[in-house]
């Protein structure tokens, strides 16, 4: 009797493995993008800053 066609695989390459971890790895990179951008600060009295910091002699 001879195998089914299910029973005969071919070895793997590991091509999927290969898919999975790239996808992972690229989800996991924008992800770490996104949590490390700065959280927008609301300025209050912007006028107030500048001429403070002009003051004590900053000048970036």
């Amino acid at each position: 009797m001879t195998r089914h066609l299910a029973d005969r695989r071919k070895p793997s390459t590991g091509a999927r493995l290969k898919a999975f971890l790239h996808l992972a790895r690229s989800e996991g990179q924008i992800w770490q993008a996104i949590w490390r951008q700065p959280v927008p600060v609301p300025v209050r009295n912007r006028r107030m800053v500048e001429f403070l910091r002009i003051a004590r002699g900053r000048q970036v």
